[in-house]
């Protein structure tokens, strides 16, 4: 932006993150602030920001993002229009997202990822208390911070909790979500619940663990495919170093039918805190992940989609 447009409201863009298909993420400061207060704005590019879809998916972020209020959780702080341009202010929460460190393998996050896995899920957790399925769980949607701290992100495709008649009633005109991740009943369009974002969150403790995705495919149609019809691989056969018990957990969670996974993410951490991820305790890499990033903040990845597929159809539907 030029010198008379770096301001948005109160704050000063002070750094642009990451520019993405419809939306801008800066780095921006609070100059009406004494303390000078940092935050992440999410701005709708010039193109899309008449787009009613994209303006609907915006707001319906804030009002998602508003309501909860765990430290394991990006806070959604403001819904704003300026100079025409709406925008959401966020936490800046200044590391990279767990996507980025996989791709340095997954002896980057090896060493402490019990405590990740254990944010993980209480910020999933706290979410479905507040009766919300998130309906997008993937590494790309965990911040993590360098001693471990750990945000999840991103509401633009949450659901509330469907009981009663509303439950038997649901339909839906659009299948989203992240191919890579997807349960079996979202791929189909029925009915999400917690333990579709338990397959979900299956899907990305079997990455973190492996450092690649339970499933790949030639085609978007036949990695959606393995999902539903394909058997659920084992971590082990990936990376000896991954216990047994743990693996099997991992299995669960991806069960196709959602009876045969745990009922909830808490029932999840009862048993994952009785077990141990790994056989021989990973040692911490000499050269750190937190270390590589050129000056990158995780909040380049509160932007919601992606530009272009990947290849191995990790795009979204």
């Amino acid at each position: 932006m030029s010198k008379s447009r770096d301001f948005l409201g109160p704050y000063r863009l002070a750094r642009l993150i990451r520019i993405g298909s419809t939306a801008e993420v800066w780095e921006a400061v609070d100059d009406t602030d004494m303390q000078k207060k940092r935050y992440a704005l999410k701005i709708l590019r010039p193109n899309y920001v008449n787009d009613k879809a994209e303006l609907a998916a915006l707001k319906h972020e804030f009002n998602v993002g508003k309501a909860l209020n765990s430290p394991r959780i990006i806070k959604v702080i403001d819904h704003q229009t300026d100079k025409g341009r709406p925008f959401l202010v966020l936490e800046l929460f200044s590391e990279l997202n767990m996507k980025q460190a996989l791709r340095q393998g997954p002896d980057s996050l090896a060493f402490m990822l019990d405590k990740i896995i254990e944010q993980a899920a209480e910020g999933l957790y706290y979410m479905h208390t507040k009766n919300w399925i998130h309906r997008d769980i993937k590494p790309d949607n965990y911040l993590v911070a360098r001693d471990g701290e750990t945000k999840l992100i991103d509401f633009t495709i949450a659901e509330p909790k469907r009981t009663g008649i509303s439950k038997l009633l649901y339909k839906t005109k659009n299948i989203q979500g992240t191919r890579s991740y997807m349960s079996p009943e979202q791929i189909r369009g029925k009915l999400c619940d917690e333990r579709s974002d338990l397959y979900s969150f299956g899907c990305m403790l079997f990455e973190m663990t492996t450092g690649k995705p339970p499933f790949t495919g030639q085609t978007p149609n036949d990695l959606l495919s393995k999902h539903i019809n394909a058997s659920v691989p084992s971590a082990v056969a990936h990376n000896k170093n991954v216990t047994t018990e743990f693996a099997n957990l991992i299995k669960r969670l991806m069960a196709k039918k959602q009876d045969d996974r745990p009922p909830s993410v808490w029932e999840f951490l009862k048993e994952y805190r009785t077990l141990e991820i790994w056989r021989k305790r990973p040692r911490k890499p000499d050269i750190s992940v937190f270390d590589d990033m050129g000056g990158t903040k995780s909040a380049e990845d509160l932007v919601k989609r992606p530009t272009g597929p990947t290849d191995d159809y990790e795009e979204e539907t």
